[in-house]
């Protein structure tokens, strides 16, 4: 019997479980579940033949020692700052370790180690880091097999609302960790290069400067540029590469909607708002704007964003019931970010009955034989349900396959990586297609850096 544990059983496991309980009795599998709250795991997988679920504090040292001592590979889908603690004691137990995680500096200096003990650390192997990495090295490998010189490369991946669940102004739900969202692009200025320049985008200016595509039978969608696009230029062998970019992708009109937070400072995550306990929606907004003894809320915000009345970002502002007297927020000591989550995640939660979408574009440019190419691919996926969302699936399905490659000993190369080989994404990508996660490719003509560019409009 092969040992797996799974540390942490949040949102993106449930098909992550699915696959090694019904893998279980062919591969001769054990699953135990460590998590903080195990009573959230549903009875269904507790009381499977083939799992055991226990109580976990990753933070309780000999508890957590001995558990991962007595299994044979862990997948640790706890929040990146904690995969420290359990890296160290896979080291130690020389155990085998799946996150979906970026790497981290700490996890980078265990490579070493890992393969002294012919260990794999394997990372970034979810959906953004993870599909994008595979699905975008296979192309990048098959145009250099035939001889091609890659010039441009861009990708963007969104997790989004289902068109048939799009029941708001935003064109947008949660179906992530909503405090990722509140502060996405903070941190330090975008960068990334186009057409061989390198350029920057402050915080404040990120939400204004996006990108347009289309995505067939979906739509129009806008990207904005992630914080660094540059990480995975060596990475990916592209250090000659004239463009590359990389973003996030979300419904058109949301980003010149979003930036209004970040302007009025509803965004900021440094200090705290001492008097946030019992603040209605309406007294929170109000405490980004000048004192005026005369004009309403509504008339001030409206004068501060030199905004009309018939606007559709105004119509947005109201729809999150931002002037609200009566709806209150109960965080003690808040900052400006969690309190504005607070009233996000009051519209933008997924209801029962809510599907989610996950949506991914790459772009390729390349020159071969003196001309010059492009290829286009994009994938699409929709969740089931609430609990089986695209999100989950798209994150899990790639960790638990890579899991069981490595059980398997079909990924065998040690120490601390991402999955930017062959011998690794071609077969999980080959198996995802069996959950009908597949990329559709597109031979168009060259258009080199997106001429639907927006800057500052």
């Amino acid at each position: 019997m092969r040992k797996i544990l799974v540390v942490g059983a949040g949102k993106s496991t449930s098909y992550l479980i699915d696959y090694f309980l019904e893998k279980a009795e062919l591969e001769k599998l054990h699953l135990t579940i460590g998590d903080i709250n195990p009573n959230g795991i549903s009875s269904a997988i507790g009381n499977h033949s083939a799992c055991t679920v226990l109580q976990l504090d990753v933070f309780q040292d000999e508890a957590r020692r001995k558990i991962i001592a007595n299994n044979d590979i862990v997948v640790s889908m706890l929040p990146a700052r904690m995969h420290m603690k359990v890296a160290e004691d896979c080291i130690a137990f020389a155990k085998h370790l799946v996150t979906a995680s970026y790497v981290s500096k700490e996890i980078k200096t265990l490579d070493g180690q890992a393969k002294e003990k012919g260990l794999v650390f394997m990372n970034e192997i979810g959906l953004d880091p993870g599909i994008d990495h595979m699905s975008a090295m296979q192309v990048i490998d098959r145009i250099r097999e035939k001889g091609g010189k890659m010039i441009l490369f861009e990708s963007f991946t969104g997790g989004l609302v289902a068109p048939e669940s799009d029941t708001n102004l935003w064109n947008y739900k949660f179906t992530w960790n909503p405090r990722n969202v509140v502060l996405a692009g903070q941190g330090g200025a975008a960068k990334f290069i186009q057409e061989g320049t390198y350029k920057y985008i402050p915080y404040h200016k990120l939400f204004r400067r996006t990108e347009f595509f289309e995505i067939e039978g979906y739509g129009r969608f806008e990207g904005y540029a992630n914080r660094d696009s540059l990480n995975y230029r060596e990475a990916y062998g592209l250090e000659d590469v004239l463009t590359l970019y990389r973003g996030t992708m979300r419904r058109v009109g949301f980003s010149r909607a979003w930036d209004i937070f970040v302007q009025l400072g509803m965004t900021d995550d440094s200090y705290m708002i001492e008097n946030s306990e019992g603040m209605s929606y309406r007294e929170f907004t109000n405490s980004f704007l000048p004192y005026s003894s005369t004009d309403s809320v509504e008339l001030k915000l409206r004068h501060y964003l030199k905004m009309a009345q018939d606007d559709i970002k105004w119509l947005k502002l109201q729809e999150l019931n931002l002037f609200d007297a009566n709806k209150t927020i109960p965080i003690k000591n808040g900052t400006p970010a969690q309190l504005l989550q607070f009233i996000l995640e009051d519209s933008w939660s997924l209801n029962e009955e809510d599907k989610d979408m996950i949506v991914m574009y790459h772009k390729f440019g390349y020159e071969l034989n003196g001309k010059q190419h492009q290829i286009d691919a994009n994938t699409v996926v929709k969740g089931e349900s609430r609990t089986h969302t695209a999100m989950a699936k798209t994150v899990g399905l790639p960790v638990a396959i890579a899991t069981l490659a490595i059980l398997n000993k079909k990924i065998t190369s040690p120490g601390v990586q991402i999955p930017i080989k062959k011998e690794v994404y071609d077969p999980i990508l080959e198996e995802l297609k069996d959950y009908g996660i597949t990329f559709k490719e597109y031979d168009v003509p060259y258009l080199g850096y997106n001429p639907e560019s927006v800057y500052d409009k």
